[in-house]
């Protein structure tokens, strides 16, 4: 039986009758039961967006606004303030908590195993401090606790140093010790941000791209919380599951393009916080599924 929380403009006894009929259909597959993560997700647990007054980082007298920063060219002209500014949101991110929505996944993940995959768009790192896999986790969008070489003298992505320890102060720039830390232990060349900048696209190797696209396309079940669709790969996603006409469920505050799609293509829209749903939510699965 499905929990209270679910909320559409479905009766509530509508909803529950309709969950249960989507969680059947992902029994009857033996595809994997994936979810696809937000911002929606970690704004629970406190994390700024950086889209907002906090997001704004001051180079010289000019202020610059978070999309301009997040970009491999405002990197090449002012490498060690973009540093600065990503190891201040780093640092804002290591000082919240996985909350209620993060620890349901991770449980279902140990339930599931080979059976379960999390594509997140967060670089907050905080779906692996709940207990999710590094293997089962494709971070599309990077991870703010990793770096690179800026030269591409290979493609290793490595943790970052934790001499640079876990507090950062915003306005605070980097030291020399600091910067020789941000540095490629191969080719001596700057390091950069582990992150998929604007002004960049999508690969395999490093995001996940062909791999969460093939996901999609044979999973048993799609549960997209906390995502608006404002980026190419999760709109991708959703679009091939709705085509196939995959069982899918959308958990928000509000409605969104994943919502209506996800409606319209016979899924579900579970209106409401992800720290109160997805928990119910995976109850269901759980159940369903019998593990």
């Amino acid at each position: 039986m499905v929990e209270r929380g679910f909320e559409s403009h479905m009766r509530a006894e509508d909803m529950t009758s309709h969950i249960e009929s989507l969680m059947r259909r992902a029994t009857a597959s033996d595809g994997p039961v994936v979810f696809l993560t937000g911002a929606g997700v970690s704004a629970e647990s406190g994390i700024p967006t950086f889209r907002g007054p906090e997001g704004f980082w001051s180079v010289g007298s000019r202020h610059y606004r978070p999309m301009e920063l997040a970009t491999h060219a405002a990197f090449t002209r002012h490498p060690s303030d973009v540093w600065s500014w990503y190891l201040y949101r780093r640092a804002a991110c290591l000082a919240a908590s996985p909350n209620a929505a993060h620890e349901a996944i991770a449980a279902l993940e140990g339930a599931l195993g080979e059976r379960f995959l999390l594509v997140t768009q967060n670089v907050d790192g905080l779906h692996l401090r709940a207990g999710n896999s590094l293997p089962r986790t494709f971070q599309i969008h990077g991870s703010l606790g990793f770096m690179r070489c800026a030269a591409e003298c290979d493609r290793s992505v490595v943790p970052l140093p934790e001499a640079l320890g876990s507090t950062w102060e915003k306005g605070r720039q980097i030291s020399e010790p600091e910067r020789a830390l941000l540095t490629c232990s191969r080719c001596g060349a700057s390091s950069r941000p582990h992150v998929l900048w604007f002004d960049e696209y999508y690969d395999e190797d490093r995001f996940r791209f062909t791999s969460s696209l093939r996901a999609a396309e044979r999973c048993a079940l799609l549960v997209v919380v906390g995502t608006s669709g404002a980026t190419n790969l999760p709109a991708q996603m959703c679009e091939a599951v709705a085509r196939r006409g995959g069982a899918m469920i959308v958990v928000d505050p509000e409605p969104t393009p994943f919502s209506s799609l996800a409606e319209n293509a016979g899924g579900a829209f579970i209106r409401g916080k992800a720290t109160t749903e997805v928990p119910a939510l995976v109850a269901t699965i759980r159940s369903a599924l019998a593990v």
